[in-house]
């Protein structure tokens, strides 16, 4: 979906054929794939991506292989890279059109503004499709449909007077510091089902020689309360401003 870089060619796909709809298909994928008893039928691309799209969401992308593919839609690996060159095209297909699904913000005029809704836009959007973040952090995939958010961000910050190398450091910026957060909650979230999971951190800040980190020392027992209090648009903000060099008016 939002990549700063696609190395590699975007696979041939009819993206009328592949719809959200389709992406979104959980129902009947086993059965999809065979006749009662007989020869695997024909494998649709429909059932392939939709197949996909259910393990990564329901298992994440070390459960998505095509050996394991293959098994859910009843059919071999071989027939399946008939469709698909390798795992890689497999999962830009299945972000193929999710993008194109969703609803885009309405931006400012003032190109600073539309930096930072366009950003908080991708850290939204993203929030809510975890499988997503969790194939983009594989890095060079991304859904063609996603690249307008590129194209704003860059051309917008060109307008606030960077350069056009300066620009793309600019997204590249945004981007890491969305993808991160994401990831990062992420994993906060998977820890938190763990019943024996401790908190080293920010625990061991009770334990610290004030004459050595006086600061941190401080803050101990305050850090939780302050940290709960992170408002990553407020961050966005902070980073759009200084990524364009001047205070917004807001601030």
């Amino acid at each position: 979906m939002y990549a700063y870089t696609n190395s590699k060619a975007m696979p041939r796909v009819d993206n009328e054929a592949v719809t959200s709809e389709t992406a979104g298909h959980t129902g009947g994928a086993r059965a999809e794939g065979r006749r009662g008893g007989g020869r695997p039928r024909r494998l649709e691309l429909e059932t392939i991506v939709g197949t996909a799209r259910r393990i990564l969401e329901e298992e994440g992308t070390a459960a998505l292989s095509m050996r394991r593919l293959a098994k859910e839609v009843g059919s071999t690996p071989m027939a399946l890279y008939r469709h698909v060159r390798d795992k890689d095209e497999l999962l830009i297909l299945v972000l193929t059109g999710v993008s194109k699904s969703l609803p885009r913000p309405e931006l400012p005029e003032e190109p600073r503004e539309r930096v930072y809704v366009t950003a908080r836009h991708m850290y939204e959007a993203l929030r809510e499709l975890p499988w997503a973040v969790e194939v983009l952090s594989l890095g060079e995939l991304t859904d063609r449909h996603a690249l307008w958010i590129v194209e704003e961000i860059v051309d917008s910050a060109m307008a606030c007077g960077l350069s056009e190398r300066q620009a793309v450091h600019a997204y590249r910026t945004l981007w890491h510091y969305v993808l991160g957060t994401l990831t990062f909650q992420a994993a906060l979230a998977g820890r938190s089902q763990d019943p024996e999971r401790r908190p080293h951190f920010p625990d061991m800040l009770s334990e610290l020689d004030a004459s050595e980190l006086p600061r941190l020392a401080a803050l101990g027992g305050r850090w939780q309360a302050i940290t709960d209090a992170y408002d990553v648009a407020d961050q966005l903000r902070a980073l759009v401003d200084g990524l364009l060099g001047r205070p917004s008016a807001s601030n």
